[in-house]
């Protein structure tokens, strides 16, 4: 058996399918006796709920987690990075740290109580994300609060200086290892 790290590329919005797919790739992996992963990371950010869900996966694996900034780790996408124990960027990525937003559809109607719980969630999901950024940075959670509000983006080196980023470098996994892709592909409408 190879010692050898296997290779998850997930360039990919965090959302059900693609969440789905990257466990499911470390799980059929881990039954093989793989403990050893790299995940390149390049997304748009996506769904708080999936975020957190495999930040928490991956920090609960009985597995050696790296993760790679290959482009942009953006919103949720920072969760997600910080789920690797040895975290790395590429020189030409940015992080980009922000708040929650709520999606309401047209003509939707709610009454008092439904807002409040909307804001509750949205306090709590900030709340959450912000635990996870300090608790892997060293910043408090105040700190780390504050630059999301500010829609505060990091270079690298930015990045580094937070405690996000252990290390910039360029190359990306060793020749001949096994890469598996998570990418989303949008439906087309016909």
């Amino acid at each position: 058996m190879s010692t050898r790290p296997v290779v998850i590329k997930f360039f990919a919005p965090v959302i059900d399918v693609t969440i789905n797919a990257l466990m499911n790739a470390i799980d059929q992996k881990m039954k093989q006796g793989v403990t050893n992963f790299i995940i390149l990371i390049s997304s748009p950010g996506g769904s708080v709920f999936h975020g957190l869900s495999a930040y928490n996966y991956l920090k609960g694996l009985p597995a050696t987690i790296t993760t790679h900034n290959f482009g942009s780790v953006d919103s949720i996408g920072v969760v997600l990075y910080c789920g690797g124990s040895k975290r790395l960027s590429v020189p030409q990525a940015r992080f980009l740290l922000h708040g929650v937003s709520a999606n309401f559809e047209q003509k939707v109607s709610l009454e008092e109580k439904q807002l409040e719980e909307r804001l509750k969630g949205l306090r709590i999901d900030i709340e959450n994300i912000a635990k996870v950024i300090a608790a892997n940075t060293g910043k408090n959670v105040k700190d780390v609060t504050d630059a999301m509000l500010e829609r505060t983006t990091l270079n690298p080196e930015e990045a580094q200086s937070w405690g996000i980023v252990h290390e910039i470098k360029s190359e990306l996994f060793e020749a001949k290892s096994e890469v598996i892709s998570i990418q989303f592909q949008q439906q087309q409408k016909s």
